[in-house]
């Protein structure tokens, strides 16, 4: 058995949509337990996002269905928008002088759907799943359970509704109120079937075993020498049950041999004295010896780091080195006090909230690729199978693209953003992100994640992406994004990649639904006496491009008369290109900007500096300015082999130049694509 899915409605914010969690399937585990080594990236589940996303709330509302109870939800875990809707509805009833006691109205629930799946020729005990199995399940390879935190009694809860609502409090305080009447008021856990029948009788604690290590857990200074020495007294009663009754009999001892000799030198002298000012009838200590078993056991470890023979003390040890060694505390214990028996009648799960914690970059990358290690060797030292689930929360770019390169798929990867006030899951695979069967395809997937492994594991953190194709364009829109009080706000990723290349991202970027803007080219083709003479051009009805990008939304046309629009928008894309600047049409970024700034100080003093002859020879004896938009393209294919050097002779210039000098603007398509970024990221805010 294992967890296959978890839906979650009304959870804090989660809302009715879009709100479906996927786990790893047991076949993953199958075909890594007939391998001599596994590797648990294909066999872990990673729930990703940024933060305050809804990552953690995942972990939560397992966590309150298994280890706590209903008393654990309170009325801060409902939805506040669906809660606040809620309380419309019933004021819209009672401003119409309706009885709400006869009418059949929604009162405050959260429910919670788990699909369990079921594997074939298994040696898994399914007792706990045969409440929820109907005649028609037999054969079934998953079962659905609906949980639902509901109302003991909805009388009462109508009831007190209609005294808040008779008050003529203002809505802020109504809301508020309501929230009160939610916490005072008493809800049950129930279960239904599929078929929405009652199962009674029934706790999901029978059914799934959930250990939550939560992020951070670093207590205390010995927080390690605490966790170790739980573990070592647990192993101690368990191996030595019947030696643990001597030692404790030999611990009364010394306490009534302590005890006695205490009070020969210290407690009799100190009621002597006590005697002088109040009688020992009112007013007398006792001090006696306290030693426990348990007390023994706590203060038995001593927990240091040994690094090139020295012992450190584990206080004056790295933070995150100390973390990781207390998810292996919380692993050793987990595995030590689970029964051996219960692993094959109860769904297991571990789940590790933020690993990353005070980790290094490369340790969070090495850290998902052998934890399995650590796992298997635990499991094997008490003879137990491998056959818990783990269930990895993280916003590390590089726990990620650890998982993606390790497991070879985007398969098992949930990720978590936040849509209008409205956490929104999206579960990805292969297939959705480059969907066909071909060879292509496979292609496109290798490229995709060897990609991801530089850098784009970033796009799944970011508020909004841009594509580029050139350095110059990566380096410089950085600055003006860096200068915008407005989109220096957001965390904005900005990728250099082919066009060609740059639309096997398309489909991760429409799934994702971040705000992604596309910086392309026109890429006009050109004969090659029109290359060779620098020929302008200022006309492009008979052009065709070469831009895969701009032909794929074009209709797969190439004709760049058929260009209706001068960007195209598909939902979270943006793709904009270059327009006609100062009459003519550029087909890259630099002669773009060449012809947008043509007249501007700081531009002319740069191509003067890198291109000194040409320059000279392009703008002549009286220094023609006009002369310089008349020959963009010469001025672009010059500056074709020195891109790097001409950005960062760009930025130079911003970066030393005073009040009085003019920078450079973008061109206009350019700031077209960021103006609909902005009017995206404001809306999306």
């Amino acid at each position: 058995m294992f967890l296959k899915s978890l839906t979650i409605f009304n959870f804090r914010k989660f809302g009715n949509e879009n709100n479906k969690i996927e786990f790893v399937d047991a076949k993953s585990y199958q075909e890594q337990k007939n391998k001599q080594e596994i590797n648990i990236a294909p066999t872990t589940t990673l729930i990703v996002g940024k933060n305050n996303s809804g990552k953690t709330t995942i972990i939560k509302a397992l966590d309150n269905l298994i280890n706590n109870n209903k008393d654990a939800f309170k009325s801060n875990d409902f939805n506040f928008i669906y809660l606040k809707k809620l309380l419309e509805k019933y004021e819209s009833l009672h401003t119409k002088v309706v009885d709400i006691n006869k009418e059949k109205i929604e009162t405050p629930y959260l429910q919670f759907k788990i699909c369990i799946g079921i594997e074939e020729n298994s040696n898994d005990l399914i007792t706990n799943l045969v409440p929820f199995m109907r005649l028609d399940d037999v054969y079934n390879s998953e079962l659905e359970i609906n949980i639902k935190l509901e109302l003991e009694n909805e009388e009462v809860f109508i009831t007190d509704l209609k005294k808040i609502l008779e008050k003529n409090h203002n809505s802020s305080v109504r809301f508020r109120k309501f929230l009160e009447l939610i916490d005072n008021s008493s809800f049950k856990i129930n279960y239904y079937n599929a078929g929405k029948d009652k199962i009674r009788d029934f706790n999901i604690k029978n059914l799934i075993e959930l250990r939550p290590i939560k992020a951070n857990n670093i207590e205390s200074e010995n927080g390690l020498s605490k966790s170790f020495s739980k573990i070592i007294e647990y192993r101690y009663k368990s191996l030595f049950g019947e030696e643990v009754n001597d030692i404790s009999l030999k611990i009364s001892e010394i306490n009534e041999e302590l005890t006695e000799l205490i009070s020969e030198k210290h407690t009799n002298s100190i009621n002597k004295s006590l005697e002088e000012i109040e009688s020992n009838e009112k007013l007398k200590v006792l001090l006696s010896a306290d030693l426990t078993f348990k007390k023994m056991m706590k203060n038995l470890i001593k927990y240091e780091y040994v690094e090139r023979d020295m012992n450190i003390p584990e206080n004056q040890f790295g933070l995150g080195y100390t973390n990781l060694m207390m998810i292996i505390a919380d692993l050793i214990d987990y595995m030590e006090k689970y029964p051996e028996n219960s692993f094959n009648s109860k769904v297991n799960i571990i789940s590790i909230e933020e690993p990353e914690t005070f980790m290094h970059p490369q340790m969070q990358e090495l850290f998902i690729k052998n934890i399995n290690e650590a796992i298997a060797s635990l499991l094997k030292s008490k003879n137990k199978n491998v056959n818990s689930q783990l269930i990895i929360t993280t916003h590390s770019s590089h726990i990620l693209n650890s998982k993606i390169h390790s497991g070879n798929t985007f398969n098992n990867i949930n990720y978590v953003t936040v849509k209008n006030n409205f956490t929104h899951v999206v579960c990805l695979r292969d297939a959705i992100i480059i969907p066909g069967e071909s060879d292509k395809r496979d292609n496109d997937l290798k490229f995709l994640k060897k990609h991801i492994k530089y850098k784009v594991s970033e796009l799944f953190f970011s508020d909004a992406i841009i594509f580029v194709e050139g350095v110059t364009e990566e380096t410089l829109i950085r600055y003006y994004i860096d200068n915008n009080n407005i989109l220096n706000k957001y965390y904005i990723s900005v990728f250099n990649i082919d066009g060609a290349h740059g639309l096997v991202y398309h489909n991760l970027i429409k799934v994702l639904k971040v705000p992604a803007l596309i910086i392309t080219d026109l890429d006009i083709k050109r004969e090659e006496n029109e290359k060779n003479n620098f020929i302008q051009i200022a006309n492009i009805d008979d052009r065709l491009t070469t831009n895969e990008t701009i032909k794929k939304y074009n209709g797969g046309s190439n004709k760049l008369r058929e260009l209706k629009t001068e960007n195209f928008e598909k939902n979270n894309l943006f793709i904009t290109y270059q327009d006609k600047i100062e009459g003519y049409y550029a087909t890259s970024f630099e002669e773009a900007f060449i012809l947008t700034n043509y007249n501007n100080n700081l531009l002319n003093t740069v191509l003067e500096n890198m291109k000194p002859n040409i320059y000279k020879e392009i703008v002549g004896a009286n220094r023609d300015l006009n002369n310089i938009k008349k020959n963009s393209y010469k001025l672009q294919r010059k500056l074709s082999n020195n891109k790097s050097d001409f950005a960062n002779e760009l930025l130079f210039n911003y970066i030393i130049a005073t009040e009085d000098v003019e920078i450079p603007d973008l061109p206009v398509y350019i700031e077209r694509g960021l103006s609909w970024l902005t009017r995206k990221l404001k809306g999306e805010e």
